[in-house]
């Protein structure tokens, strides 16, 4: 039996990993990941539908309008995913019911590519968190700061207005809600600190049989400029590999991002993630 390909890899972690943090309705072709808890416990989703397994038969308007109906009684945005060259045929399907379609590239990483060495500034260091360090409602706002702020510019938001919003998620229970996912290994979270120890830019990806997308990437915006994403995603990419990941793999928004990427070796999937109504992966 051949291997399977690195579409079919991509295409079995986008329908698998959901179910970690997500119970599934099925709408005909089309699977709608319903949360089971509240916060964010999946960066993306879950409460997005996809369909159910690849091949020419498409939703038709009624399987994606009892989805939609679903969605707003449930409160959730009326979001969909799916690799394009998978599911040709459901992006007009989806525009015809009046939603806006994006694309995002995807990137790869060979798995024995090497990864180049990062520099840091001095004193900074990264680590991956356990679900009780104290650091961990700012690294989780680290990401809703810089996705607030998109692009590599350096920005107006610091350290005071992390305080703010690591203060808010610790509140709200989306702290709390994260850290069951940290102990059992389904979420990795790493971040770079500074000397300190105010944390500057962080990372996550969530493993689903040796298969996983690295997302996420954030820098606090006063930050920017320093490498500090990069080798947070080296660094995360590293620590994938050494739990067992064999297949790594990104979706970008912004060309900018992207050459970062492709100087630690990730390369063009050939396979474009269209993503209908909803927020940017990573937040």
């Amino acid at each position: 039996m051949s291997e399977p390909s690195l579409r079919d890899r991509i295409e079995q972690y986008y329908a698998t990993v959901p179910l970690v943090f997500a119970d599934a309705e099925e709408f005909g072709p089309l699977r709608l990941f319903v949360r089971k808890a509240e916060g964010t416990p999946y960066y993306g989703g879950p409460n997005h539908a996809r369909p159910t397994s690849a091949g020419p038969v498409t939703a038709t308007a009624a399987d994606i309008a009892r989805v939609r109906a679903r969605q707003r009684e449930l409160g959730v945005p009326e979001s969909f995913e799916w690799l394009a060259e998978v599911t040709p045929l459901l992006r007009a399907r989806i525009e015809a019911a009046g939603l806006p379609v994006s694309e995002r590239p995807l990137m790869t990483l060979g798995p024995h590519h090497p990864l180049p060495p990062q520099s840091l500034p001095e004193g900074v260091t990264i680590r991956a968190l356990a679900a009780d360090d104290p650091a961990l409602p700012a690294v989780l706002a680290i990401t809703q700061l810089a996705f607030a702020a998109e692009g590599t510019a350096v920005g107006p938001a610091g350290r005071a207005e992390l305080a703010v919003a690591a203060e808010k998620l610790a509140a709200d229970g989306t702290v709390t809600t994260i850290r069951p996912s940290l102990r059992a290994g389904h979420k990795t979270l790493v971040a770079a600190f500074a000397p300190d120890g105010a944390p500057l830019a962080a990372g996550h990806y969530h493993p689903a049989n040796g298969i996983t997308e690295i997302g996420g990437i954030g820098t606090l915006p006063t930050a920017r400029r320093q490498g500090l994403g990069a080798a947070v995603m080296a660094a995360l990419a590293a620590h994938a590999r050494d739990h067992g990941v064999h297949t790594i793999f990104l979706a970008y928004a912004e060309e900018a991002v992207a050459r970062i990427y492709a100087r630690l070796g990730f390369r063009l999937a050939g396979t474009t993630l269209l993503i209908a109504n909803q927020p940017a992966r990573g937040q």
